[in-house]
C-alpha cells in the first residue's frame, strides 16, 4: 500500500537561522510546505534550539548579528552531536573569498540572496536526500 508508506515517512526538520524577520518568515512558510520547520534568530538562539531539536539540516545566514554564520558553523562542525548536520548558506554578499571562507567553515552549500523559495526548497531537498545515502552507505 504506497499510501500507507508514504504516511510513515519521516518528515525531516530543518533549522532555518535568519535574523531579517520578514525573509525568516517568508521561507519558513514555504519550507513548512515540505518540511518540519524551527527557526531562530541568531547564532546562540541556534545553538540552543539544535541542542533540544537536532535538526535534519541547516540553513542559515551568514550575516547575523552577534555570533555571525560563519561562526554558527564552526559551532556546529566542532560539536560531535551537529557535525554531520548538512548546512546551507545564505549570502548577501558575492565574491570568492566570501564562498571560501564559508565552505573553510565547514557550508555544504551556498545561495546568494535574494534567493526564491522554490529553489531553496528544492536544494534543501537535495541535501538532505544527498546525506540520507551517504548515512546508507556508511
Amino acid at each position: 500500500m504506497p499510501g500507507a508508506e508514504a504516511n510513515r515517512r519521516e518528515i525531516s526538520r530543518v533549522l532555518l537561522v535568519e535574523d531579517h524577520a520578514d525573509t525568516r518568515q517568508m521561507y519558513a512558510e514555504f519550507l513548512g510546505m515540505e518540511f518540519e520547520v524551527i527557526t531562530a534568530t541568531d547564532g546562540e538562539d541556534a545553538l540552543r534550539r539544535m541542542r533540544t531539536d537536532v535538526p535534519h539540516l541547516i540553513v542559515t545566514d551568514l550575516s547575523l548579528p552577534g555570533m555571525d554564520g560563519f561562526e554558527l558553523i564552526t559551532r556546529v562542525r566542532a560539536d560531535a552531536k551537529l557535525q554531520s548536520i548538512p548546512i546551507i548558506c545564505l549570502s548577501g554578499y558575492g565574491g570568492y573569498e566570501h564562498e571560501q571562507r564559508a565552505r573553510a567553515a565547514g557550508c555544504d552549500r551556498i545561495l546568494q540572496k535574494p534567493c526564491m523559495p522554490d529553489e531553496l526548497a528544492t536544494i534543501v531537498s537535495e541535501v538532505i536526500a544527498q546525506a540520507a545515502q551517504r548515512r546508507k552507505n556508511a
